[in-house]
């Protein structure tokens, strides 16, 4: 060759070298850049859960805005929907509607008949709803503020006024008159129970309905009261309180709460007397929690204590103590619910302050407003405003922030002890039809149902795809395998809500009526195979060269085939025979095991076959890529080709398998569409394979979309959300970990 021509070899070998490292260049870059958006992509990601989730378990905050004064002989006080106006009743039954901003008075008026008089010591429902008035003679008016908003040229304006739900003429509710120390009151639906105590210690109801006769205009009823003794007290009660429902009546007298069942009207019965401190302790305080189920007795310890009635072992309500909050340090002055939410505030006689959540058990502030020897408390309807007046009528309005009182570790991952509910459990339950409804949040059910769900999958797919891989990989002929392999690849782009769709609309009935066959199909089919083998391994050598080897296949799949048949058919026959033609309702009758037609079976079939193709696919690939020198040795040495799989090629390609295996469980952690299909979706924590569950990722692509933005709901699933990320990078990290050991142990047979 002359020096011409080889000098443009190789200018032309250099400039084909050079444009290949600008490419591998150019690739390297774009990679890089690549790796890092995704790992940006991620973190911000995690970052903005975080920045959603992180308000749950914020603390309360209260900020004194201003002060005002009151009438030192204030009997009543409570605040309108959003604090701006309140309702003011003095001693001798002036009523003012004020301003919470300055004290501007906006109406006045007298809630006293004329000629009747107030009497000292009465009480009524505290902060909300109808105010009960103890009149002279044994009488009680009953009046409720209203709040009428409107919006003249765009500026919200408030008209207070006073109703007379049930006329304006008092009620007699001491049937021989008297003096009333103690009233409480509840209405609803038309109907007001009345509950009075005497200076005497006699106690009283009295029950007001729509007298019978045709239908009038609301302003032209009238009402029939009847009125009953109920008890003789040894002393005159300390407080009454009677439930939202009118079912219930609680008489505390010194360090016991009588419990009344008032159902019947003209029957009142006592259930039981409870004494609710233990002796040297003085009750302070008692008032019902938002809803009028639970009582809140506070006490000269300066503890505070939930009780509500729970069914018993022979299903009678026995009053129960449930929790108890112990942030105060001095007596307990006066307790304010909120009239949503359960949570209250507590005062002391100091002046300190703490605010509380029953359900999540949390103290969510404690704190010194500066004002001692406070008499009134009062918290508006949305929580915004509360206002502390002392005896002599000084006022200290305070700016409420609370948005999440309802958020705790223990609400989200323990059991908890709802109202209604006989003991502590994982309940899932975000919303109801009911007005008192409580939300439940607890994560705990959910995230039960997702490794369910995962647990299910798994066992169904990962023997079949990892022995699936070892049969292609190993001893399957490469034209088979170049058909087998993609074919079992392109599952994976088969859409999950047609899985779902088809598990839960056709394969969940199918198991339903041929149970037996399924499980039948379980043991029979892989026997069968073993069986199948042996014979065919028995065979003359002429019988066996009939189909060449790594083609066995084509007689395994035609065998399954008939067998599932077989499974399938005699299905029937068998339970006709031994369970009365119906096994579900026999596992019902015998064991009690409860069949959902959309259970953790139908799961675990429907996610397996989405999940296999990952597994397999992965797993093929690393058996395959185990160098053939390895393989060649092994048998040169005697070794058969079943110990050569299981002591060289598992060994080595043993990392792409778990990577294979982590993969599909973090597809069936994440998996939404199937699960949300195939199963009850109900928020259950139950091992059985007949029951469905629940689980995060179906949770979250249910609730989403009717959330309040920004609400409890709404950041507790993403709170969901941020749990599935957590868990899917650490089951990843740890899959990685081993891997890496897997492969420095095994990369050098």
């Amino acid at each position: 060759m002359s020096d011409a021509l080889f000098s443009e070899v190789t200018k032309a070998e250099l400039a084909h070298r050079g444009w290949r490292m600008v490419k591998d260049r150019i690739f390297g870059v774009v990679m890089g850049v690549g790796g890092v958006t995704v790992i940006i992509a991620l973190v911000t990601i995690f970052f903005y859960l975080l920045w959603v989730v992180f308000p749950l378990f914020k603390s309360a905050t209260l900020a004194p805005t201003h002060d005002i004064r009151l009438p030192a002989t204030l009997a009543h006080l409570s605040l309108n929907e959003h604090g701006d106006v309140m309702f003011v009743v003095e001693a001798d039954g002036t009523y003012r509607f004020v301003s919470a901003a300055d004290g501007a008075e906006l109406k006045t008026g007298s809630l006293v008949p004329e000629g009747a008089t107030l009497q000292a010591g009465a009480s009524a429902f505290r902060s909300h709803g109808p105010l009960a008035l103890a009149l002279d003679g044994g009488r009680v008016s009953i009046v409720t503020p209203v709040y009428r908003v409107s919006f003249p040229n765009d500026v919200r304006t408030i008209e207070p006024d006073i109703s007379h739900p049930v006329g304006t003429e008092p009620l007699e509710v001491l049937s021989a008159g008297g003096e009333i120390a103690r009233v409480a009151i509840a209405s609803g639906d038309d109907n007001t129970t009345i509950a009075a105590s005497d200076v005497n210690g006699r106690l009283t109801m009295a029950h007001v309905a729509p007298a019978e006769g045709l239908m009038l205009d609301e302003e032209d009823l009238s009402f029939e009261t009847s009125v009953v003794d109920v008890a003789a007290l040894p002393a005159p009660a300390d407080h009454l309180l009677i439930d939202v429902d009118q079912q219930e009546l609680y008489v505390v007298t010194g360090r016991e709460i009588g419990f009344y069942n008032i159902r019947d009207k003209e029957k009142p019965k006592l259930v039981e007397t409870v004494q609710v401190v233990p002796p040297g302790v003085d009750v302070t305080d008692v008032q019902f929690l938002a809803g009028g189920t639970s009582l809140l007795v506070g006490d000269s310890r300066g503890h505070v204590a939930q009780w509500f009635p729970v069914r018993d072992e022979a299903n009678n309500f026995r009053l129960t103590l449930v929790r108890e909050f112990k942030a105060l340090d001095k007596p307990v002055r006066r307790i304010e619910p909120e009239y949503f939410r359960k949570g209250f505030a507590a005062i002391d006689v100091d002046g300190h302050l703490a605010l509380y959540h029953t359900t999540s058990e949390r103290t969510l502030l404690s704190t010194a407003t500066g004002i001692a020897g406070v008499s009134t408390l009062a918290i508006s309807p949305r929580a915004e405003t509360l206002v502390a007046v002392t005896a002599d009528g000084a006022a200290r309005q305070f700016a409420l922030h609370n948005e999440h009182p309802e958020v705790s570790l223990s609400s989200l991952w323990g059991k908890v002890w709802y109202e209604g509910r006989a003991q502590p459990e994982f309940i899932w339950q975000s919303s109801s039809a009911s007005n008192d409804f409580e939300p439940k949040f607890s994560l705990t059910p959910l995230t039960f149902g997702t490794i369910k769900a995962a647990f299910y999958a798994l066992f169904f797919a990962v023997p079949l795809a990892i022995l699936g891989a070892i049969y292609t990989a190993y001893f399957m002929h490469p034209k088979m395998r170049a058909v087998v392999k993609p074919s079992i690849e392109i599952m994976a782009a088969l859409p999950t809500v047609i899985l779902g769709f088809l598990a839960g609309l056709w394969l969940a009935p199918l198991i339903e009526t041929h149970l037996i066959g399924v499980f039948s199909a379980m043991l029979v089919m892989p026997l069968s195979v073993v069986v199948m083998s042996w014979v065919w391994a028995q065979l003359p050598d002429g019988v066996q060269r009939l189909i060449p080897p790594g083609r066995e296949l084509l007689l395994i799949v035609p065998l399954l085939i008939v067998m599932l048949w077989i499974t399938m058919a005699v299905s029937q026959p068998i339970e006709q025979l031994f369970f009365g033609g119906n096994l579900p309702r026999w596992l019902g009758t015998e064991f009690g095991m409860t069949y959902d037609q959309r259970n953790s079976l139908v799961v675990g079939i429907a996610m397996g076959f989405a999940v296999i193709p990952n597994i397999y696919s992965i797993s093929e690939d690393a058996i395959f890529a185990v160098p053939r020198q390895l393989t060649t040795g092994s048998l040169a040495l005697g070794a058969t080709p079943w110990q050569t799989m299981a002591r060289v090629v598992l060994l080595t390609a043993s990392p792409g398998i778990f990577s294979a295996v982590m993969i599909g469980l973090g597809r069936a952690v994440g998996e939404t569409m199937i699960v949300l299909m195939s199963t009850g979706n109900t928020p259950v924590m139950d091992l059985s394979i007949f029951q469905g569950f629940r689980a995060l990722s179906a949770n979250i692509a249910v609730e989403m979309p009717e959330s309040e933005v920004n609400s409890t709901h709404y950041r507790v699933l993403f709170l969901a959300a941020l749990v599935l990320f957590l868990v899917t990078f650490l089951f990843n990290t740890v899959a990685e970990i081993v891997r890496q050991r897997l492969r420095t142990r095994y990369g050098n047979l």
